[in-house]
């Protein structure tokens, strides 16, 4: 008999189940990883270039056990309208990306990805705001799926570099 306080433990964000973007069922525990870079991405966007950055951090550190997910999410400004197909070869060949990406997802509202809904409810943005304001919000997570830290839109991923660094020691 299990313990009936299982079904009151909320999952961890490494189980919690997300479909490639070239539609494949896995979780991000599946990745196994030391850290995680979760974020919201959007094709169109101002922070667009900063796929060249998630693709530097992962190149330094994937292997000492990063992994960055990127999600695409067109609840900003309509600023993700292309398909998973498209979507994967604009980031290929515009900023070279080859880190993990995901079936594009809502990250707010009624429809929010359980994903995000449990980065949110974990890492509450400012003034323990959980809703997120816009494309490339960052989150990082540990190895064991506990949320570390929240990053904003305009955060540089190489600003993160030094909180990577201290999960992956």
């Amino acid at each position: 008999m299990s313990d009936s306080n299982d079904c009151d433990a909320p999952t961890s964000v490494l189980h919690i189940p997300v479909t490639t973007i070239d539609n494949r069922k896995t979780t991000l525990g599946e990745l196994g990883a030391k850290a995680y870079l979760v974020v919201n991405t959007a094709s169109k966007c101002g922070f667009t270039p900063q796929y060249k950055g998630l693709e530097t951090l992962w190149q330094d550190y994937r292997d000492k056990g990063l992994q960055v997910a990127g999600f695409p999410c067109n609840q900003f400004g309509a600023q993700e309208p292309d398909n998973e197909e498209q979507i994967a070869k604009f980031c290929e060949l515009n900023f070279g990306v080859s880190f993990p990406l995901f079936a594009k997802v809502e990250v707010n509202g009624k429809t929010a990805h359980p994903l995000f809904q449990q980065l949110k409810s974990e890492a509450p943005g400012l003034l323990g705001s959980e809703g997120i304001k816009w494309n490339f919000t960052k989150f990082l997570v540990d190895g064991k799926g506990e949320v570390i830290k929240r990053y904003a839109p305009a955060t540089a991923p190489a600003d993160m570099a030094k909180d990577i660094e201290a999960l992956l020691n």
